[in-house]
């Protein structure tokens, strides 16, 4: 048992990591109302603190490998912590923004890479392939469990003992990193190099930012962004800023002997393929957590807490899956397990299309969230270990950058995406569906056509039905343009779960280099 106390610290750390994120998604009504403020305005907190940490990211990782992870990783907790405790008793939303989204993304970026090297720097052969596995299962039921607790706490008492309870495990972290072994001092080590720091932020920012913010920005007709270039939306044009500040990074880093980050190891076969297998798995997961709540509690008028209580299967199948990898390591290479693995998550997807109806059928769509979490969790049981894995101790830090800097921007593009996708098929279902409507004289059909293009919103079906309300509609006609959204909804999230099915295969695509040899 004494061989797993490192692996209890990490595991508690890594579920932090991840916990407030989720808690945070459910509880943005309650937030809209505590600051007096709007959900936009929530929405950039939530934004921001994905930004701060995809920027900082492979930074922190770097000073990992000069000052020591465990001591970079122990710094990192102290300053999530101060993060938790201000967001607790924040008075304002600019504190909210201050705790939240900017201290505690910049300790999450300190702790995340060092925790992985950690991980790797603590277990060896497939000892090393659990803790992995712990590790990536953890993750998993951190985004599922975080809508459940945060639901219960936002609905019962209040949002704020969600970080109130985050310093506490964060002191606990703290007392027990006795756990973890000291390890030697870096011998020497260059200095910070700054210019490759902003262009690595810069870059790695302004892709996230205009990711996220696709779906409000628009991706090339501005929707409601807060500037337009030439006309256009800003989106594509702060990606291909940030794309030339990556491109510039890379040829200052090229001509640096301490460089911030080694190209080279992007020559790495099976770390390449890791980190792209990775950024596949973040991108699936997330955009499947974005849709499967709107379902839940927009489309079904669930609560928080019940929309957390339908998808708890996930967490204990993925957990259970991420921890088999020693056992199914025995059978099988990482290569066919994570193969597998893509098979069960494309399999689940299409079963989840099956599943949206008007009304929920319990039974099936918990089988299909465990089966997803099955998916997840093979995939989960041998990425971090693939990865880590193919570089020596030397470069874990660097690596736990580039690691959890492609989960990030897996995350980010994943909910943008399908968020899009979802958007886009609504827009064009709704728009069929009034156009061919007996009951919708050709007046309205125009005027809803109009409104239509101009951009539509994913709401509940009875927000639109108060809306007609108000208007000069007959009420007829506004039943069956209600009708004709509702069905709308359904085809669009049908729709989303497809595209995610799509992208699962064209995952495949990343799986060559994996290890193809047995553990």
């Amino acid at each position: 048992m004494n061989r797993w106390r490192a692996l209890i610290v990490l595991g508690m750390a890594q579920f932090l990591m991840v916990l407030d994120a989720s808690v945070m998604n459910v509880s943005i009504s309650q937030l809209v109302e505590d600051f007096h403020t709007e959900v936009t305005a929530i929405q950039a907190v939530i934004t921001l603190y994905t930004l701060v940490m995809a920027a900082f990211m492979i930074t922190g990782g770097k000073l990992g490998d000069m000052f020591g992870r465990r001591r970079v990783f122990v710094i990192g907790m102290v300053v999530y912590g101060v993060g938790s405790a201000l967001t607790a008793v924040a008075p304002t939303l600019w504190v909210l923004a201050l705790g939240w989204s900017v201290i505690e993304g910049l300790g999450a970026a300190l702790v995340l890479p060092a925790l992985a090297a950690l991980v790797a720097g603590s277990y060896r052969g497939r000892d090393r392939a659990t803790a992995y596995g712990v590790i990536g299962g953890l993750a998993g039921a951190g985004i599922a469990v975080g809508p459940l607790l945060g639901g219960w706490l936002t609905t019962y008492l209040t949002w704020r003992l969600v970080f109130a309870g985050e310093v506490v495990l964060v002191l606990v972290i703290l007392v027990l990193m006795r756990w973890i072994a000291q390890a030697p001092a870096p011998e020497h080590h260059a200095g910070l190099d700054v210019v490759g720091v902003l262009l690595s932020v810069a870059g790695l920012g302004l892709v996230v930012l205009a990711v996220l913010q696709s779906s409000t920005w628009g991706w090339l007709e501005p929707r409601d962004p807060p500037f337009t270039v030439l006309g256009y939306s800003p989106t594509l044009f702060a990606v291909a800023l940030g794309g030339v500040c990556l491109v510039l990074f890379r040829s200052w880093e090229l001509r640096r002997q301490d460089p911030l980050v080694r190209f080279g190891l992007f020559g790495i076969p099976p770390l390449r393929s890791g980190l792209l297998m990775l950024f596949s798995q973040n991108l699936i997961l997330l955009g499947l957590f974005f849709v499967i709540p709107l379902y839940l509690q927009t489309v079904l008028g669930h609560t928080a807490f019940e929309t957390g209580l339908r998808l708890l299967p996930v967490s204990v199948t993925m957990l259970a899956a991420s921890m088999s990898g020693p056992l199914v390591s025995r059978f099988a290479s990482p290569r066919t397990v994570v193969r597998i693995g893509l098979v069960v998550l494309c399999a689940s997807s299409l079963w989840l299309v099956g599943t949206v109806e008007p009304e929920l059928d319990d039974l099936s769509f918990a089988l299909a969230m465990a089966l997803l979490g099955i998916g997840m969790g093979l995939l989960a049981s041998q990425l971090g270990n693939v990865v880590q894995s193919s570089v020596g101790e030397e470069d874990r830090s660097e690596v736990g950058g580039l690691q959890y800097t492609a989960q990030n921007l897996g995350s980010s593009l994943g909910t943008a995406l399908i968020g899009a996708i979802l958007i886009g098929a609504l827009a064009a279902a709704f728009g069929t569906a009034v156009a061919e409507h007996p009951q919708i004289s050709d007046t309205v059909r125009r005027q809803a056509g109009i409104r239509i293009e101009a951009g539509v919103n994913f709401v509940p079906a009875e927000q639109l039905s108060t809306a007609l309300v108000q208007t000069s509609v007959p009420p007829q006609e506004a039943d069956a343009i209600v009708d004709s959204y509702s069905a709308a909804q359904l085809d669009g999230l049908k729709v989303s779960f497809l595209a995610a099915a799509g992208i699962t295969l064209v995952a495949f695509a990343f799986t060559g280099h994996l290890p193809a040899r047995r553990a």
